[in-house]
């Protein structure tokens, strides 16, 4: 497998997307000292950029950002583009609608809705969200809204227990709208601080599934004005541009207003956090990293950017 996989190589350990600008792009680092642009490195630079998953328009804009700062005279060595280039996207990743603190209701419960295909990592991230908030002092109520996928009650359940939170489930095949309602009744009832809705992993595809995520949507703006207060959709870090899609659908369905990326631990291609955030003005607030509770990390514009260099 290749180094570019994001999976490590047959022959020698992952090169940062870093390293592997300095051997494929910056061929000819010397054009930068007179204020030239070697044309040639520019655009292996972009094709570097779209393989990493930026994107198309955010690589043809970081490239473009790239080309002004030489031609202006402010990259003369690599040590100037490598910082440039991070820079220019951590730049990227705090324009617009980017901040990543979790927003909480002014009074009562703070509702948390959570959305993603299956297999994007959902369960995996409400059970480390559900052990951080307890760890605050939060009292935190978790709700196994995906009442159709074999063993997610189960699975989540487990995760509740480990955290030591409240746990509501409904009947195998039962209507997620009424777990949902129930969850906020049960959290009113109890005190809870914070109450985490999981939803059935759906394909962002299919009519039918989205309309039922806004009937739970629906349903729990009813039964709590304000609510939901986050809408946090999961996307695996993994499947790159497909990202992006998945992202699209469910903005249509539900207002979302935080991204959470996972298994970032697998890949080199971090490039779609910065696409993701961009097609849709939405911040990012989490990425995994792990599997253990402590994998969950908030997201941070700088250090990713520092990060994805280095990695």
């Amino acid at each position: 497998m290749s180094a570019t996989s994001g999976r490590g190589s047959v022959t020698g350990p992952r090169k940062s997307l870093w390293q592997r600008i300095k051997d494929v792009a910056l061929t000819d680092v010397t054009v930068f000292a007179r204020g030239g642009v070697d044309a040639g490195s520019l655009e292996r630079l972009e094709t570097l950029l779209i393989e990493s998953d930026f994107g198309v328009r955010v690589s043809a804009r970081l490239v473009a950002d790239m080309e002004r700062l030489a031609r202006r005279g402010d990259i003369k060595t690599r040590d100037d583009f490598e910082g440039a280039l991070r820079d220019a996207v951590a730049h990227a990743l705090t324009s617009g609608n980017s901040d990543p603190s979790l927003r909480h209701a002014d009074a009562g419960p703070t509702v948390i809705l959570v959305l993603g295909v299956n297999g994007a990592g959902k369960t995996t991230f409400i059970g480390k969200l559900a052990t951080r908030l307890k760890g605050e002092g939060k009292r935190v109520l978790v709700a196994a809204g995906d009442t159709f996928r074999a063993g997610a009650v189960d699975q989540l359940r487990v995760w509740a227990e480990r955290a030591g939170v409240d746990f509501v489930s409904g009947s195998s095949g039962g209507d997620p709208a009424a777990v949902a309602f129930s969850a906020i009744d049960a959290g009113v009832t109890r005190g809870a601080d914070v109450i985490i809705i999981d939803t059935a992993g759906r394909l962002h595809t299919s009519d039918d599934l989205m309309e039922e995520l806004r009937k739970v949507a629906r349903v729990i703006a009813k039964r709590l004005p304000g609510a939901p207060h986050e809408s946090l959709l999961v996307l695996d870090g993994t499947i790159g541009q497909n990202a992006i899609a998945q992202a699209a659908a469910f903005a249509a369905s539900v207002p979302v207003t935080g991204i959470v990326v996972t298994k970032l631990d697998g890949t080199s291609k971090g490039g779609v956090i910065v696409a993701v955030h961009e097609a849709l003005d939405v911040p990012v607030k989490f990425v995994g990293v792990g599997e253990q509770a402590a994998d969950l990390r908030s997201f941070d514009p700088a250090q990713f950017a520092r990060e994805l260099f280095d990695r």
